[in-house]
């Protein structure tokens, strides 16, 4: 075995691989990869093989259809025959809010290209004839759905990377990963010790094992999982021989199941509500080819409804049940990339849809190891959406949970149970006693709106309107006209010190640097030019900022913020997570609101707009930044974690008399509506450049050394491709909530990343963006919503305060 390599993969099965073969597709030869068995042992050579496109995420979307048109490729360049059939599938809903989502998957595929069609019961019949079309009420035809055999396809990635340059080790398990001093890797194994640049879990079952090589508890778990294979169904010959094709793939959605043709017979898979966990602890490493037993009473009632959706099923005899265990993350997609604090240790696991996803993860994966980015947004599958609460106790009630709703819809105003409460502010429980309606950030309890007073804060889960949207509107009221209170902990903050603190700052982020007492918004970019951040930094003295920024995105940012520290020690950067909580007071009367807890003289004159102040807020110590996102005259005040119920304390009784009122997070994204403001991870991610998001009055070119500088400026000199724009939309009863299509002229030429109603302007309000050749245009907009497109215009300045007089009055 060689004692050399640049990339050692770990895991042998179709993720693994697929990292391996886009290694050396980017032209990475000295790369290889170690497995403990056979490649495709552990879930890969169990797997179904099913395939698809559709995602709750566009840009992982993307990447499934890149996966899929993939194979002819690895194919053609191994001569391995992966099996793949493109049936193409049909997707079945029973109810009308189904009915709504499904509309609304169809109307994403618009814009991603993917040409879906929406067809009724009797039509799906005709690719599907086992069901019974009393039970449902539509179906979506989806031509990118099919499945293939998953030992092939791991063995043409595997094949086409060795005639590549790369070598793939079986039958010699990885027993340690040890970093040495120049941050280089010892990769042990059984049969030796390989010193490698990077390495890649991709450990599949066992990614939890070998991460904790290197005292890494990540975020997965496996589920074990079954699905049967019957005997033959004369409906299936019949069809096979009335057409002289196979069946397509089939989606029950309220069943909770997915089918295809297996030979002369079908496959039926299911996701059950009270799924169980494989070695929920320690995954045993003598296990390889090997199922589990099978356990039809588990899934019983989901078989029933199968039998009762489709009666064919019912009178087919059962060949075969494959009952075996494959991982998931909490959310239930893969976790990829590099970990913070670990140089050069990259991760490629909870890949349940692996041969959805594979290629893509291959392909992002391998473009982050070679270029320092994966070259597109993968968001949503960055393993820094968690940080270290995400252990193994809250990963097993989130997997559980996500698991049983493999199949069911998540609403956008619906906040699941399990985990929760897990990280709480010191105002959790004055909130809840006050009627608080919690949502949850980065794993954070945040109040998004507040009952009246007597009432039990329910919400009804809904695509349209709920009952919350009056309580809602009198929330963004009462900012507006009077004052309101909202806590503001689940921000990011990080403290950055160090006689090199300014001018590392300065590298970092796009905007000038504010002097000493101010504030100043800028973004962040990557190499490329692209947004990766958005944030306000202060600077409270020479030697000490603070930046305030997306609470999601704390791991996302410190893995950033670490990665790029000076060596000489000049720099200290340090996350406050809820060590600074924070309150923010806006409206007109924000400043006699402030001015009752200070001595200090906060006028217009001695506290400006975007000044930054240390002061006593009475007995507290505070600080304090003339700022809201709420885009009205406001402060956000923060103060350490002890000190904040003290501060809402003097806060509510000095607001008595000035119509105080508490507003939650739905309030205040309907507030920012109003300003057309953005926000993290929807109107600002690595796709956009500044100018395209409107963020170019915030990059200071002046300074000649920024990162993604020269990205930037190319974006200027060249306009860029899109325009981030306002819509206002015609709507009744619906609002925008993310991924719509934006028509115009009777053609689908862009999306829309957030929205909703904007109360106090009384408007629906969309944020999208659109090709910058049309983004001057102020007629023939529509935007599709539920399957019903509305009239939209541009909006061309900001709903309320249009010049800012509020703000900065």
């Amino acid at each position: 075995m060689r004692s050399q390599a640049r990339v050692v993969v770990i895991g042998g099965g179709v993720v693994g691989a697929s990292v391996l073969y886009h290694l050396t597709k980017r032209g990475w030869k000295d790369v290889v990869l170690i497995e403990r068995d056979e490649l495709t042992s552990g879930s890969t050579w169990h797997a179904a093989g099913g395939f698809h496109t559709l995602n709750g995420d566009p840009n992982v979307a993307k990447l499934q259809e890149y996966t899929i048109n993939l194979y002819k490729e690895i194919e053609q360049i191994s001569g391995q025959a992966t099996g793949i059939h493109l049936t193409g599938g049909v997707m079945l809903v029973s109810n009308h809010d189904r009915w709504d989502w499904l509309k609304m998957a169809h109307a994403r595929n618009r814009y991603l290209g993917v040409p879906t069609e929406l067809i009724p019961v009797k039509e799906a019949k005709k690719y599907w004839p086992l069901l019974d079309e009393k039970q449902f009420i539509g179906a979506m035809f989806h031509p990118l759905e099919g499945h293939l055999d998953p030992s092939g396809t791991t063995h043409a990635y595997a094949k086409a990377a060795r005639m590549q340059g790369a070598e793939v080790i079986r039958k010699n398990r990885v027993t340690d990963t040890v970093q040495r001093p120049d941050g280089t890797w010892d990769v042990v194994t059984e049969g030796g010790t390989i010193h490698a640049e990077h390495v890649v879990n991709a450990g599949g079952l066992w990614a939890r094992e070998v991460g904790r090589f290197v005292g890494l508890e990540l975020p997965i778990l496996a589920m074990a999982h079954q699905y049967l294979i019957t005997e033959e169904i004369p409906e299936v010959v019949a069809f096979n021989k009335e057409t002289g094709h196979e069946m397509l793939h089939c989606i029950d959605f309220d069943g909770e199941l997915y089918m295809r043709q297996e030979r002369t017979g079908a496959l039926v898979g299911t996701y059950e509500p009270n799924g169980r966990p494989w070695s929920p602890k320690v995954a045993p490493w003598d296990f390889s080819t090997e199922l589990l037993p099978p356990d039809l009473e588990h899934i019983s009632d989901n078989l029933e409804r199968a039998f009762q959706h489709h009666p064919a099923l019912a009178k087919a005899g059962i060949k075969n049940v494959i009952h075996g265990p494959f991982t998931f993350a909490p959310d239930g997609n893969p976790l990829v990339g590099p970990i913070r604090g670990l140089h050069n240790y990259w991760v490629a696991c909870g890949v349940m849809a692996g041969f959805s996803q594979g290629g893509g993860v291959g392909l992002a994966l391998s473009n982050w190891i070679v270029d320092g980015d994966p070259g597109f947004d993968i968001w949503a599958m960055d393993v820094a959406r968690y940080g270290s609460w995400a252990n193994m106790s809250y990963t097993s009630k989130k997997v559980i949970e996500n698991y049983g709703r493999r199949f069911r819809i998540t609403f956008p105003n619906e906040e699941l149970p399990a985990a929760r409460p897990l990280r709480t502010s010191p105002l959790y429980e004055r909130f809840k006693a006050m009627g608080a309606f919690f949502g949850v950030g980065y794993g954070l309890e945040q109040a998004l709106w507040f009952a009246p007073k007597g009432k039990k804060p329910t919400e009804k889960i809904t695509f349209r309107r709920s009952n919350a949207f009056p309580i809602v509107g009198d929330e963004c009221r009462a900012v507006r006209e009077r004052v309101g209170v909202i806590e503001i902990t689940g921000y990011a903050k990080y403290e950055i010190t160090g006689q090199g603190a300014e001018t590392w700052l300065s590298h970092l982020l796009a905007n000038r640097i504010p002097a000493k007492g101010h504030l100043a918004l800028t973004p962040m970019l990557n190499e490329a030019g692209k947004l990766i951040g958005d944030f306000t930094v202060a600077k409270a003295d020479d030697e000490r900022f603070y930046i305030f920024g997306s609470g999601p995105a704390e791991n996302y940012h410190m893995r950033w913020f670490e990665g790029h520290l000076p060596k000489d020690g000049s720099v200290a950067v340090r996350p406050l997570t809820v060590e600074l909580a924070g309150l923010s007071i806006a409206g007109p009367r924000a400043r006699d609101l402030l001015a009752k807890l200070t001595d200090a003289d906060v006028s217009n004159e001695a506290f400006p707009f975007m000044d930054f102040r240390e002061m006593d807020l009475g007995i507290v110590p505070a600080k304090v930044g003339r700022v809201s996102f709420t885009g009205d005259l406001g402060y956000e005040i923060w103060v350490r974690s002890d000190y904040l119920l003290a501060a809402h304390d003097m806060i509510v009784e000095a607001g008595r008399e000035l119509g105080l009122a508490h507003f939650g997070g739905r309030a205040l994204m309907s507030l920012r509506l109003e300003k057309s403001w953005g926000t993290w991870a929807r109107e600002y991610r690595p796709i956009y450049g500044p100018l395209e998001a409107g963020l170019g009055r915030f990059v200071s070119f002046k300074k000649n050394d920024f990162i993604g500088r020269d990205g930037a400026l190319k974006e200027k000199e060249t306009g860029g491709k899109l325009r981030l724009l306002t819509f206002t939309v015609e709507t009744k009863d619906v609002d925008v909530i993310g991924d719509e299509p934006v028509w115009h002229r009777g053609k689908v030429i862009g999306w829309i990343t957030s929205g909703g109603y904007a109360h106090y302007a009384g408007k629906s309000v969309a944020l999208g963006y659109v090709p910058k050749e049309i983004a001057h245009e102020d007629e023939g907009f529509e935007i599709e919503i539920i399957g019903k497109r509305y009239k939209a215009r541009p909006q061309r300045e900001p709903l309320f305060d249009p010049k800012g007089e509020r703000m900065r009055g």
